[in-house]
């Protein structure tokens, strides 16, 4: 009787050998494929609300991974973050900054957005009409600006943002800014700067020839009164209109947010006659032209009411109660308003 070959045997049980390693390969390569495909694409594990990272200058992909974990999140396989990184062709090149983490982010998009740079925009608005006082406030308490005007007086600030002969009052425009964690008060304010410098160099190459303004500045100071006088965006015009008529006849603008501006801290919330009949170089009831400043921030609707004013011939108005103004071309017709919606409420 013969016996099988030793050699035969033996090659076919390394065939077998070999055959289930192949398969045991196939196996796992598909397993960890199917584990990588779903790490890449699920929601992140541990993300129940909404949060973020501030990832520093610097930071690889591994400190990043450990930055989530000490958030709260359960990155996974570190290496999947690394083989995921390879295949977006972004290793090495995510930004720093701060990134919002929204439930249901995936380590595909979250990578793509470290990769473009999307980092949370923060908002600042100045609002229109507020002085720059108010605006300096405001700054000082927005906690994701750098402070770095703390001490700085407003001549020196002004030397740095290169308007070291111009008071602060009024040359910043009124706008929602956006901005990144990192930037600093005094950035947000050479922005605005900026932009109201090219808004009112804009808007004064578009001046009618008689207007009885000499320069944009002084456009700037009546945006800034027509800006207090009405919170109503069809009125500007008519009353931009009323103060460049009194500015071509020689008449006193009579108008009290000058006034109220010129008592500063003694305006106590009314004005009295006493406060009229006071001189101050913003009393427009005691001098006739523009008072020396603006007297707050004015707005693109009231730098254009300046520009393009309303075709009107009234020298008055007055408020009539429920924040409109009756406009009058007399005297006489200016003092039976006043009577009627002033006197009448007293």
């Amino acid at each position: 009787m013969s016996r099988p070959s030793p050699r035969f045997s033996f090659r076919r049980v390394l065939f077998h050998v070999v055959a289930i390693l192949v398969i045991g390969a196939v196996v796992l390569g598909g397993y960890l494929f199917t584990r990588y495909r779903h790490f890449a694409d699920a929601p992140v594990a541990g993300l129940a609300q909404a949060t973020q990272i501030d990832v520093p200058i610097g930071a690889h992909l591994p400190a990043i991974v450990n930055l989530l974990d000490e958030r709260g999140v359960r990155p996974g396989n570190p290496y999947f973050w690394r083989l995921l990184a390879r295949e977006l062709g972004v290793a090495g090149k995510l930004h720093a900054g701060e990134y919002a983490l929204e439930v249901g982010l995936t380590p595909r998009a979250l990578l793509k957005k470290m990769a473009a740079g999307e980092v949370i925009q923060h908002k600042f608005t100045i609002v229109e009409g507020w002085t720059f006082a108010q605006l300096r406030g405001a700054l000082a308490q927005d906690a994701a600006l750098q402070q770095t005007l703390s001490g700085v007086d407003d001549t020196e600030l002004m030397r740095r943002l290169g308007d070291a002969d111009l008071p602060p009052e009024g040359v910043f425009l009124p706008e929602t800014y956006s901005y990144v964690k990192g930037m600093s008060d005094f950035d947000v304010l050479r922005r605005a700067r900026e932009a109201m410098r090219k808004v009112l160099d804009k808007l004064w190459t578009e001046r009618v020839a008689d207007m009885p303004l000499k320069s944009p500045y002084e456009a700037l100071i009546l945006a800034s009164i027509v800006e207090k006088e009405t919170g109503r965006a069809e009125e500007r015009p008519q009353i931009a209109r009323v103060f460049l008529s009194r500015l071509k006849l020689g008449m006193k603008l009579q108008t009290d947010p000058t006034v109220i501006y010129g008592m500063g801290a003694n305006y106590a919330g009314n004005i009295h006659r006493h406060d009229l009949d006071t001189d101050t170089p913003y009393n427009t009831y005691t001098r006739t032209g523009l008072p020396p400043t603006p007297i707050a921030l004015p707005g693109k609707a009231a730098l254009d009411a300046v520009i393009h004013p309303a075709d009107t011939e009234a020298l008055y108005f007055v408020a009539r109660g429920n924040g409109s103004h009756e406009f009058s071309a007399t005297l006489e017709a200016h003092n039976r308003a006043v009577a009627k919606y002033q006197l009448h409420r007293q």
